[in-house]
């Protein structure tokens, strides 16, 4: 069984890397692998790839920074080329951005089956980009493999055959544990000043939390007030950064060569397991970020959601996740009942265990197999 598996992003490379392992580890599989290059900034890329072991891409199309419709439609031209090539009898894709859509359209157009790993999650928001990614990439899949009873249930709804829908668990929590001894060992939180449980880690990247000066400096202003009470460290986002040097706003920050007196300390990206090492040792965490909201329930480490709502449900069931909305004021009651150790108390959602990537793996054999 040859398989075209598809990554894009950062979030994409995490969940792709413990189901290229189980791959390797079977015989009767050939795995390819192609990076879309949607995110080509190297702490965005080839960092994440290397602190996760993933192999380097067969094929990478550095698409770079296009529109969505361009980056789209660039894709599936580039992805029907290599499938051509590779004859592949299924091409996986994992997540919701622009990768995920395109190679499943290219795939469908060449007549080639397609898994969708982390199928069914509905934010039920169809501004958000990744909403529509979502819906449109479930209705033409083939094998969904969904992370909770909740995007099951999604996919029931939508008229998706239950029998191509299965309950796998979450191979982000696949690559949590892997990694999780390693970043343990790490002293990120002591090389940059802080101590453990001593800070509040935020991160920001959504177009829109951070595309229009009001909401970004709304945020910023509300982490300044905030970061009078516990320091804050806020790994910035490629776009988040741009739009601080758009709009001017560098001054809430302190960045590790200037010199004013902000507490809120500005951060380039970090790898994988450096991040794992900020966030399992911070007091909490402020984020509009889908899968910290899945790792900080992992970790058991309170998470203020800077959204509306949650794709995710179960982090708020089940999980240590709080939806506070998108006034940035509200940062500040739920960050108080925090910091008066009155934290929201989670469990792990069933079959979060770090085996859903085996699981997959003995899914696809046994369906694959059959249909070639």
């Amino acid at each position: 069984m040859r398989i075209l598996n598809v990554v894009g992003t950062r979030p994409n490379f995490i969940k792709m890397a413990p189901l290229l392992r189980e791959q390797r580890k079977h015989k009767a599989i050939e795995s390819l692998l192609v990076h879309t290059g949607q995110h080509y900034d190297h702490k965005m890329s080839e960092t994440f790839m290397e602190d996760l072991g993933v192999k380097k891409p067969d094929w990478n199309f550095k698409m770079g920074s296009l529109s969505p419709a361009l980056q789209v439609g660039s894709i599936i031209i580039e992805m029907e080329k290599v499938i051509q090539e590779s004859h592949p009898d299924i091409v996986l894709v994992v997540g919701d951005v622009n990768s995920t859509l395109a190679a499943s359209i290219a795939a469908k157009k060449c007549g080639i089956l397609v898994a969708h790993i982390e199928a069914g999650l509905r934010s039920r928001d169809r501004e958000m980009p990744e909403e529509l990614n979502r819906i449109a990439t479930d209705a033409i899949s083939d094998l969904l493999f969904a992370t909770s009873h909740f995007a099951v249930e999604n996919l029931l709804r939508e008229a998706i055959p239950s029998d191509s829908i299965f309950l796998v668990g979450n191979v982000m929590i696949d690559s949590l544990r892997y990694e999780q001894s390693r970043a343990s060992s790490l002293n990120t939180v002591e090389l940059l000043g802080f101590k453990k449980r001593g800070y509040a880690l935020v991160t920001l990247h959504r177009p829109s939390n951070v595309d229009h000066k009001e909401s970004l400096e709304g945020y910023l202003r509300a982490f300044q007030r905030l970061s009078e009470t516990i320091p804050i460290v806020f790994p910035i986002h490629p776009r988040t950064r741009a739009n601080i040097q758009k709009f001017e706003l560098e001054h809430y920050f302190h960045f590790s060569s200037s010199n004013n007196n902000s507490k809120i300390r500005g951060i380039d990206p970090l790898g994988y397991s450096a991040s794992l090492n900020l966030m399992m040792n911070a007091k909490f965490v402020v984020t509009d970020s889908g899968g910290i909201q899945e790792e900080t329930t992992a970790l058991n480490i309170p998470c203020l959601t800077a959204r509306q709502g949650t794709e995710r449900p179960e982090t708020v069931v089940y999980g240590t996740n709080q939806i506070i909305g998108t006034e940035p004021e509200a940062i500040w009651g739920a960050a108080q009942k925090i910091l008066n150790n009155d934290p929201k108390q989670g469990g792990l959602p069933e079959l979060w265990d770090g085996e859903a990537a085996d699981r997959i793996t003995k899914i696809l054999l046994e369906r694959v197999t059959s249909a070639i």
